[in-house]
């Protein structure tokens, strides 16, 4: 498709080229997925399929004409030991997050795309193909925008987003539906939480920047491809993703194998 961005500031245009990156790998998705699904397991044993290895290709293709020369670190590619090797601009792509709700019944799961600049995510595109979501958010320099859309990359038809200041009391936090880990209940546990809302893949990161929940904690162990682009959209709608501790959140550490050893991204400060 023919994206409406001459008109746009830097930052919007490169959201809409990425976004419309996403939406192509998602049409590849829902296509493999109606017609039919076959599971195998990686070396760790997490499941992957067709709909995985086919979107993450598409993903390249589409990233390397949009982003000539920036290094591309991909689930699939790195768990067949085909990683590049991150510079002080690249992109963490996990073309199908949330594989355990794609294989079940739940519309779930996500395509995520962040783009990180001196080891800060910047540009942030999380997909929900199935459920018709999609996030984009975007911080450089003094701009900073997110938004939330319908299947479209025009952000022209784009709605802007915002977390809420994070309260002290009565607090609605969003929870991995399969992934829970002892860390985060005991967080959980420490606050005054009103409402608990479970959901898969990166959608939950969604839920806090567009005000609807207030925290996300996730202390068990994920990748980088599955933070970077939910960083950058909350970041940009004016919220934080930090460690349990309080530090920042690091990326390309290969020698880590590009594990995140849990996160919490909280909404706006008051």
């Amino acid at each position: 498709m023919s994206l409406p961005t001459a008109h746009l500031p830097p930052h919007l245009s490169l959201l809409a080229a990425l976004a419309d990156a996403a939406l192509k790998a998602g049409e590849v998705i829902l296509r493999i997925r109606a017609e039919g699904l076959t599971v195998n397991a990686k070396a760790d044993q997490s499941p992957v399929t067709a709909a995985d290895l086919a979107a993450e290709e598409l993903l390249r293709g589409e990233l390397a004409r949009i982003l000539p020369g920036v290094p591309v670190i991909a689930e699939e590619a790195v768990s067949q030991g085909k990683g590049e090797a991150p510079s002080r601009t690249f992109l963490l792509v996990d073309p199908l997050d949330g594989t355990r709700e794609f294989v079940g019944s739940s519309g779930e799961f996500t395509v995520n795309i962040g783009l990180v600049e001196n080891g800060v995510p910047t540009h942030g595109i999380v997909l929900g193909p199935a459920v018709g979501k999609l996030y984009a958010g975007a911080v450089t320099g003094t701009a900073s925008a997110a938004f939330a859309a319908g299947p479209v990359a025009d952000p022209s038809s784009w709605s802007p987003i915002h977390c809420r200041p994070m309260p002290e009391r009565g607090i609605v936090a969003v929870a991995s539906r399969s992934h829970p880990d002892p860390g985060t209940e005991a967080l959980l546990a420490e606050l005054d939480i009103a409402e608990r809302i479970s959901c898969g893949s990166a959608l939950k990161f969604g839920l806090v920047a567009e005000g609807r929940a207030d925290i996300y904690p996730r202390l068990g162990t994920v990748c980088e491809w599955d933070v970077a682009a939910g960083h950058a959209l909350v970041r940009a709608a004016g919220g934080s993703v930090r460690r349990p501790d309080g530090t920042p959140l690091p990326y390309g550490r290969t020698a880590e194998s590009y594990r995140v050893t849990g996160f919490v991204a909280r909404g706006a400060a008051t």
